[in-house]
This record gives structure tokens, C-alpha cells and sequence, in this order.
């Protein structure tokens, strides 16, 4: 059947073949009239722009146009018509796909004939039954002890904490520098500082040093364990060492001055906002963990097809950040074999929050996405210029950031409709 918008967009839907629930192959074709119209409009616009030899601009006969520029004038054309007329078949067809479509076959483009194109496309199951009202979650009672609010006040004041130099003994905690030889040939160091009792040194090395002063020049042998993150992994080293600089950790008190800092009245002012800090992250994890117990009894109750393209990609997905976090060598099958079932959960989740927001009619605004932006960027400490390039270098999109927000909407609608089941 032919679907036209005008006669620009003429185009002619063959056939569309359901090949699975989640896999259609759709035929269409381009008329002849449409691409050849594109191609001559293309070439008068060379016309007009051409600088030729021998004529003035613009005056260029259209047949050297054509004999000069009509092989990359038709290339261009196609690659226009045929992302645009494949969209607005999809469209007309009631598709959605999930995925770039995969070429299946072209007929040869011979001027002044139809062009006709095959697509295999990846689309969304069918989830019309799918009920997400009056879902049963477990209650998760949510409460904040004192003891949490001081050991948050402790941890805010050794944020807080500055080290200052001391005349003193070593203790364990202290920032010291040192110089060192050691009995490896080329082993040796000038103005190391660490501190003492962390670090990749084994125990023995910090006890080394607790007690010593500044300017001491001591020996002593530390043996370091294999696998030490140390040039030293794996070896017993002899050290003549000489203490150049203490520096002792100073932990401000907690009082009205500290909770000043913080821009509170005074330090009971700090402790209650202390108090809704914790309670908010508290909410947030009982939600999540809600959200979850959802998501598994939909997960349970709707058995649907995955799409083979986006399923594939999740798992390639995966299989590059266990790569890159693990610098795993076990083969690509080995490891599809076990990200697989992290996959299907994750396209599962995808697909579910695709459809609920389609059925809702859950829109993004460009302030809600303006917002996740700099949330992201204060989470990581990068500038919202930088998360926006990363995701375009990335995916060459920003739907990695679209997703996450629409997670987050549905999981607000989710739970407002759920049932909390108290406990006993």
C-alpha cells in the first residue's frame, strides 16, 4: 500500500514479516520520481555553487555538472532518502524498533528505477497484559540511632582534619617523610611521604618507624608478601632510613564552631541536619530495595522474548567492563556464559520501564535533564560539560542519562501504587 505525505516523501511499503515476537523484516521501496527529484535539486545547487574552469560561476552547463559531480551527488542523495524513508515506514508500519536496523538486501540502484531495501529490525514484546497496580513489597522500616549520628559527626571531622607539623616520636597515623637506601642496587628514595600504618608496606615496616624522631637515621629489613602492590612485592629488603619531616593529624572538635563551618546555627543544628542526611540515604536504599522486590514479581509474572540485538549488546556490554575492571583472559564465550544471566535481567528491566513509560505517557524535560547532568557531575567531581562529552564519546547519545531518569520516574509510580506488607 503507498503512504504519501506529499510527493517528496512518496513512498511505497511492501511487505512487513513478523520473523518472532521481537524480530520483523520489513521491505520498502523508493520510488524512482522521489530520488531522481532529489538528485536534480542536489545538482542545481552545484550548479550555483561550482567554480568551473573556462565558465562563471553559476553558468556552468548541467550536463559537466552532471559528469563531474552526479556519482557522488546520487551517493549523497541515498545516504539522505534512504535513514529518512526507512523512518517514516517504520512509522506508518506501527514499529518500534530498539536498535539499528540491519541491512538484509539492496537491489542494485540503477538510475530512473525504484530503489528496494530488506531491514531485520529488533522491537518491543508484547506487554498489553502487563498489570503494575497494587504490587504486595515487603515494609522496610527506616530509622536513624544516635550512635550513627556521632560516628557521621567523627567522620565529617576527620574530612576536617589537618596535618601539622609536630617535635615528637612517630605514632601510628602520623605523615612523615622520609630518605631511604635499601640493599636492591638502584633502590633508593628522597622526600617519600606516607603515612604510617596504611599503605602497600607490610606491618613490620610501621613498626619500624613508630617511635622515631626527625633527622634519625636508623636500619631495619621488612618483609614484603607477593602480590604487595610495591616494587618491593615479593622480596626481603634491608632499609637505612632517615626521618626528614612529622606531621601529626589535627582533628578540629566537634562544637558550635565546627557545626559554623557547615553553615548551621550550632552543633545541634548540625546534628538534626545530620539526622535527615542519614534518614534520605536510608529512604533511598529501602525504596531501591522495594523498587527491586517489584521489578522481580514482574519479571516472574510476564515471560516475554527478549530482543536478540539489544540482548547482544547488553552482554558485549558487560563482557568489556569485566575486561577492563578484572583484565580478564578467559574467551568471549566463557564470559557470555556468565554476564548472560545479568543481561537478560538488565534488558528485562529496560524493556519494562520502556513500555510502563509509553503506557503513562511519562515524559523528560530538558530541566530534568539539565539536572541529572550536574548530579552526576557532583557525584564523580567533573564538570557537567565533561559528563556530556563522556556520554557522547561513549554511546553518541545522552540516552544512557534519558534511561536513568525514566528508571527513576517509573520507580516513583511503581511505588506509589505498591502494597507494603508490614512485618510481624
Amino acid at each position: 500500500f503507498c503512504l504519501y505525505k506529499n510527493f517528496q516523501e512518496a513512498i511505497l511499503l511492501k511487505e512487513v514479516e513478523s520473523i518472532s515476537d521481537t524480530k520483523k523484516r520489513i521491505t520498502i521501496e523508493i520510488p524512482a520520481e522521489v530520488i531522481e527529484s532529489e538528485i536534480q535539486r542536489t545538482l542545481r545547487d552545484m550548479q550555483m555553487k561550482a567554480q568551473v574552469p573556462g565558465f562563471r560561476k553559476g553558468k556552468t552547463p548541467m550536463s559537466i555538472i552532471e559528469k563531474k559531480y552526479g556519482k557522488s551527488v546520487e551517493a549523497d542523495v541515498l545516504e539522505k532518502l534512504v535513514p529518512k524513508h526507512y523512518q517514516m515506514a517504520v512509522s506508518d508500519a506501527g514499529l518500534k524498533p530498539l536498535s539499528h536496523p540491519q541491512i538484509e538486501n539492496s537491489s542494485e540502484f540503477i538510475r530512473g528505477t525504484p530503489l528496494s531495501m530488506t531491514f531485520i529490525l529488533d522491537v518491543m514484546p508484547n506487554l498489553q497484559n502487563l498489570n503494575y497496580d497494587g504490587i504486595t513489597v515487603d515494609d522496610i522500616p527506616v530509622e536513624v540511632a544516635d550512635s550513627e549520628i556521632e560516628s557521621a559527626l567523627r567522620n565529617l571531622a576527620e574530612e576536617r582534619a589537618s596535618f601539622e607539623g609536630v617535635d615528637d616520636s612517630i605514632i601510628i597515623g602520623d605523615l612523615v617523610t622520609v630518605d631511604y637506601k635499601t640493599d636492591m642496587e638502584g633502590s633508593i628514595g628522597k622526600d617519600v611521604v606516607f603515612e604510617v600504618g596504611s599503605g602497600p608496606y607490610p606491618q613490620e615496616f610501621h613498626d619500624a618507624l613508630v617511635g622515631r624522631k626527625k633527622d634519625e637515621e636508623f636500619e631495619f629489613e621488612a618483609t614484603f608478601p607477593e602480590g604487595m602492590r610495591s616494587q618491593f612485592a615479593g622480596k626481603k629488603v634491608r632499609f637505612n632510613m632517615t626521618v626528614i619531616d612529622i606531621k601529626r593529624k589535627n582533628i578540629p572538635s566537634i562544637d558550635d564552631d565546627f557545626a559554623a563551618d557547615f553553615g548551621c546555627e550550632n552543633l545541634s543544628d548540625l546534628r538534626e541536619k545530620v539526622k535527615e542526611s542519614l534518614l534520605s540515604a536510608k529512604n533511598w536504599r529501602a525504596d531501591n530495595m522495594k523498587y527491586s522486590q517489584i521489578m522481580d514479581k514482574l519479571i516472574e509474572a510476564n515471560n516475554f522474548e527478549l530482543p536478540e540485538g539489544m540482548l547482544n549488546a547488553k552482554v558485549n556490554d558487560l563482557i568489556a567492563e569485566v575486561r577492563a575492571i578484572k583484565n580478564d583472559e578467559r574467551s568471549d564465550e566463557e564470559l557470555r556464559q556468565e554476564v548472560l544471566p545479568f543481561a537478560e535481567r538488565s534488558v528485562k528491566n529496560m524493556i519494562l520501564i520502556d513500555f510502563i513509560c509509553e503506557k503513562e505517557g511519562i515524559q523528560i524535560t530538558e530541566e530534568e535533564m539539565k539536572n541529572k547532568v550536574i548530579d552526576i557531575a557532583h557525584s564523580y567531581r567533573i564538570s557537567p560539560d565533561d559528563v556530556v562529552k563522556y556520554y557522547l564519546n561513549k554511546d553518541g547519545s545522552l540516552a544512557a542519562i534519558k534511561q536513568l531518569i525514566y528508571e527513576q520516574k517509573v520507580k516513583s509510580l511503581l511505588l506509589s501504587k505498591a502494597e507494603l506488607k508490614k512485618g510481624d
